[in-house]
């Protein structure tokens, strides 16, 4: 299973070796973003297939970014690395930020999925020509703003920053707050106060950053990153006295640093009414969409109820408060449940009660996580077949046991064939899966006798049905 670690300065350069390479063209590709907004976004990462696969906590939620392949990466097995990680802890695989390019392969990876793409979140992206050149009526407006700028400080020059201009820095920063449009704004002063601790790592190679000087005075700054074809800017910061500045700071950076780079990102508004528009008068090629994919199984769209099922001799239904007695001992038979793989009183995480394998039953439908059938003989509970482990992406597995009292006159068979022939054809599920310890030799008789085999490892044979 995945195992994550925090994202921290000294995994900058693990992290750049994926995002330099990168097309997404999303500013939350990069590290500039993880290190900035690492205690909003909680972000924290490994490598899977190749890949780097990031995993966020937003709100008390887990989300994860689309993973970024390496030159040998395999997304798909990196998805899928990512719906094994999020079955094991019982959390929806929900991939966040998904770029544009990569929306379509989500929609046919998902039978079904929630997507939204929520303007506030949008990235502005410009073509770097447009921000290097102004050229054209509908840039007369910076072009004009420009022209104040140079006609009031000629001098003015912009150059790369480096760890030796931090006194520089840090008198721009107690310059610019004595001008701060948004002192009363608790927003705006928690986003500065990140942004004076990125400008912190101003000469480390992952950033290109770059003032404007008039003569030794710093009056406006840019911190950016190179990723694949798009130059993003992280922090545009300058001060408002100087007019045309910020105009300036933005055609001064695209020329510096958007060599071999068609794209400018400027990254998102978050909602903010004076940054949308301004950027929005810069002319944005497009507000690059960030998807969000929330996949769900099939028994949140199919299931509102669990069935009753019929097969020649038996009935399968939902479990009752009156089966609590036989269900319970037909849990706790551990001589019988050393065959089912899963340890049931453990799986609790707490002190057993006369109704807590009943309850976990019935919330795991509340939660359409699992439905638990009741085996039933004239209307006795002597087993059940359970339903569980949904992937998301039409695959569920299926689990079956029997009292011993009644073992050994095919009840499992039945009881298994009904089930599954119920996922597959009122559920609409593709594949149903299971498993059985090798040692296990009814439960492989019956499994081969209602499912093909699909392989095996140290421990289990696995079988599959398809339609």
């Amino acid at each position: 299973m995945l195992q994550f670690q925090s994202v921290t300065k000294r995994d900058a350069a693990r992290l750049r070796k994926y995002y330099q390479s990168c097309n997404y063209g999303l500013c939350e590709y990069t590290v500039g973003v993880k290190l900035m907004w690492r205690n909003t976004l909680r972000p924290a990462w490994t490598e899977a297939a190749g890949c780097l696969v990031v995993r966020n906590e937003i709100d008390g939620q887990v989300v994860f970014d689309y993973p970024v392949p390496g030159p040998e990466g395999d997304e798909d097995a990196a998805l899928e690395a990512i719906e094994t990680y999020c079955l094991e802890q019982g959390i929806p695989p929900v991939i966040s930020v998904v770029p544009e390019c990569k929306a379509p392969h989500l929609l046919a990876r998902y039978p079904y999925a929630q997507v939204s793409n929520v303007r506030t979140w949008r990235d502005y992206v410009y073509y770097r020509e447009d921000l290097q050149f102004f050229t054209g009526r509908r840039y007369s407006g910076q072009r004009n703003h420009i022209n104040k700028f140079r006609a009031g400080w000629p001098e003015a020059h912009f150059r790369s920053l480096t760890a030796a201009d931090e006194p520089a820095i840090e008198q721009f920063w107690t310059d610019y707050e004595a001008e701060f449009p948004k002192g009363d704004n608790a927003k705006a002063r928690s986003e500065l106060a990140l942004a004076k601790k990125m400008l912190r790592l101003v000469g480390k190679p992952w950033f290109m950053t770059g003032g404007f000087f008039d003569g030794d005075k710093l009056i406006g700054l840019s911190m950016t990153e190179k990723c694949g074809d798009t130059l993003i800017i992280h922090i545009e910061k300058a001060l408002y006295s100087y007019t045309g500045v910020y105009p300036a700071l933005v055609q001064a950076v695209a020329d510096a640093f958007g060599e071999g780079c068609r794209w400018i990102n400027r990254e998102d508004d978050a909602a903010d009414r004076g940054l949308r528009t301004s950027k929005l008068q810069y002319g944005p090629a497009e507000l690059a969409p960030k998807y969000r994919f929330e996949p769900q199984n099939e028994l949140i769209r199919h299931v509102k109820a669990i069935p009753v099922l019929k097969t020649d001799r038996l009935t399968l239904s939902a479990l009752t408060e009156a089966d609590i007695p036989a269900y319970n001992a037909l849990v706790l038979d551990g001589e019988r449940n050393r065959w089912w793989g899963y340890d049931d009183v453990g799986g609790l995480g707490g002190p057993v009660t006369e109704t807590s394998f009943f309850d976990v039953a019935r919330r795991d439908f509340e939660n359409r996580q699992a439905v638990n059938f009741a085996v039933r003989l004239d209307g006795q509970l002597i087993g059940e077949a359970v339903l569980y482990r949904f992937d998301c992406r039409g695959g569920a597995e299926l689990g079956c046991r029997i009292d011993a009292a009644h073992a050994g006159h095919g009840y499992g068979t039945e009881a298994f064939a009904a089930v599954a022939d119920w996922a597959l054809y009122k559920v609409h599920l593709s594949r149903v899966v299971a498993k059985c310890y090798k040692e296990n030799t009814a439960s492989y008789k019956m499994l081969s006798s209602c499912m093909r085999k699909n392989g095996q490892d140290e421990t289990f044979f696995y079988f599959e049905k398809l339609v």
